[in-house]
């Protein structure tokens, strides 16, 4: 036998025998080769006797014994393995009986109202102010009738998307006390929108507020921007009942509140906060609500039938189209297209603001099956950025239309100057023929100044005059003059006695101004025939009289340019501010 199978038997046989004792001669390397098989072969060995000893009774492969042995190792307690480097004994495995509840099967909700009885979740607040707005709402059934049948188009996104945050269903019926469902609901305090959002609260939440669209009505971008706040809302006060009292009283006052009843020892529950009224009813309201909804019979209320289903479809859109043309191609009126898209001003949606349309669901298919096959104009219109200050006829002229079509469709009121910057609509011609913009269709504007402003002006009184006749000499009201000088409206005045008078000025537009300069007695004459009241003084004004209002640039560069003409050029300076 060679040295190293003698080895590898002594060492199997007696592991402490030492390789090297046996064979002296043999290498390091060679010996550190062998344990390594040395210790495959026992890992192998192992393996064997542990699959021998667990093969099953069916297996054919169990070493065969007399059956007192089978049950006697039956009954043999398992000993524990032992870790062999910690010599800490290992937990036996052990079996146990599992029973799984029992699959309960939901049959799908046999409309949307069943749906949104399913997801209530909200604290029920039980108050008599609840029961006063039960009884309101269970005594106006037409009413009823009215907003739930509104809320049909809308519903059943709203649904989905609280279902999606997995947030209370009680908020589904928050458009019915905001805005009773109607997307165009303006309040007196300028909240507009189904969810009745602030100018400054829409901003924050990416609502675009331009000349074109208002996003606080828009139905997909309002929910969001709603949802997103009262989640925001319910984080900070970890309680619903206060998040929708933020969300209407704002959650700056609701925090104050708090502040002050912790400050006084006394609990800070929603009940408990002291609000103005329209807050305090606001949780009852939505409470009232959601009781009728819950169960109508009780109330006396028959609710309409609404599927649980899509109402409507998001359908793209890549280039500007009027939405006469939409109307047409879907096959449904202008009224139920703008029903689903509020939002937009104007008669032209502009995809590069409105990348998507709202459609009925079914129309949706309609509308894009007749697109493909429509080969007339999509749109008659576009937005022209003004140059300069300009009168709403000089911007008519430039665009060729009239002026009274184009204060109407931009609804500019009389006696208005656009001002430079300012986004109007305007029909396609040759020279404006291409689709709105980005910028403009997001940040579109309308900028308005009045044509005629009033100037601080200090006038004159004559011999035996009071106020009231100054004042009708110069055309304005006594109550008014007498208020700006803090005077009886029949106070005497003195002779020279000096009035301050708010006296209108005509600001001068950009196309209006002259291109070279003239003659100063030219511009006395025009100035003279705007202001007609004023020719009657000129004689009684003095060339270094003392003004309060500022005169336009353009007036003052005269007046420097014409020095060898004092007379007339004081003159002028006074007919426009006598």
């Amino acid at each position: 036998m060679n040295p190293i199978a003698l080895a590898a038997r002594s060492a199997l046989l007696n592991p402490t025998v030492s390789l090297q004792s046996v064979c002296p001669n043999v290498k390091t390397a060679t010996l550190a080769g062998f344990f390594r098989a040395k210790a495959a072969i026992v890992a192998f060995l192992l393996l064997a006797l542990s699959g021998c000893a667990t093969v099953g009774k069916d297996g054919g492969d169990a070493p065969v014994g007399s059956a007192s042995q089978s049950t006697e190792a039956a009954h043999t307690p398992r000993q524990p393995f032992v870790n062999s480097r910690a010599g800490v004994p290992l937990s036996a495995i052990g079996t146990a009986n599992t029973s799984l509840p029992a699959v309960v099967t939901l049959a799908a909700p046999s409309d949307l109202w069943d749906r949104i009885r399913r997801g209530l979740s909200m604290p029920d607040l039980d108050t008599d102010l609840v029961r006063d707005r039960e009884q309101w709402y269970a005594s106006r059934p037409d009413y009823i009738q009215r907003m739930t049948e509104r809320s049909s188009r809308y519903l059943f996104h709203i649904v989905e998307e609280i279902e999606r945050r997995n947030m209370p269903m009680e908020l589904a019926l928050l458009p019915f006390i905001e805005s009773a469902f109607n997307p165009q609901a303006v309040s007196s305090a300028r909240a507009a929108g189904m969810w009745q959002f602030m100018p400054a609260t829409g901003e924050s939440f990416d609502l675009k507020q331009n000349v074109f669209r208002d996003d606080r009505r828009d139905v997909l971008a309002s929910t969001r921007a709603a949802l997103d706040y009262l989640q925001q809302l319910h984080n900070r006060f970890g309680d619903w009942h206060l998040a929708l009292a933020a969300y209407n009283w704002g959650q700056g006052n609701v925090n104050r509140a708090i502040t002050r009843n912790q400050r006084e020892g006394l609990p800070t529950r929603y009940n408990d906060l002291s609000m103005p009224m329209e807050t305090r009813m606001y949780v009852p309201k939505l409470q009232a609500v959601k009781n009728i909804i819950a169960n109508p019979d009780a109330f006396g209320t028959q609710l309409p039938l609404i599927g649980n289903h899509p109402f409507f479809d998001t359908v793209a859109l890549d280039r500007d189209m009027d939405v006469a043309v939409i109307a047409r191609l879907s096959g449904i009126s202008e009224q139920d297209f703008r029903a689903l898209n509020p939002s937009l001003r104007h008669p032209v949606v502009m995809a590069a603001g409105t990348p998507n349309i709202l459609l009925p669901w079914d129309s949706a298919a309609v509308f894009q099956s007749n697109l493909q096959t429509h080969d007339g104009p999509l749109a008659s219109w576009t937005a022209w950025v003004v140059p300069s200050t300009m009168t709403a006829a000089q911007a008519a002229k430039r665009v060729g239309m009239s002026e009274s079509e184009l204060r109407s469709v931009n609804n500019i009121p009389p006696r208005m100057l656009v001002r430079a910057g300012s986004s109007l609509l305007v029909p396609r011609t040759g020279q404006h023929n291409s689709d709105v913009s980005m910028h403009v269709a997001d940040n579109g504007h309308l900028s308005l100044q009045p044509e005629v402003v009033l100037r601080s002006t200090s006038v004159r009184a004559r011999k035996g005059e009071n106020l009231a006749q100054l004042a009708s000499r110069y055309g304005v009201s006594a109550v008014s003059a007498a208020g700006w000088n803090k005077l009886a409206v029949n106070a005497r005045l003195k002779s020279g006695q000096r009035i301050t008078l708010m006296l209108p000025q005509r600001v001068a537009t950009a196309s209006a101004a002259p291109r070279q300069a003239t003659p100063a007695k030219a511009t006395t004459r025009n100035t003279t025939a705007r202001a007609p009241k004023t020719v009657a003084i000129k004689k009684q004004v003095k060339p270094k009289v003392v003004q309060k209002g500022t005169a336009p640039t353009a007036s003052k560069n005269k007046v420097a340019s014409k020095k060898s003409d004092t007379k007339v050029a004081a003159t002028t300076k006074n007919t426009k501010h006598p």
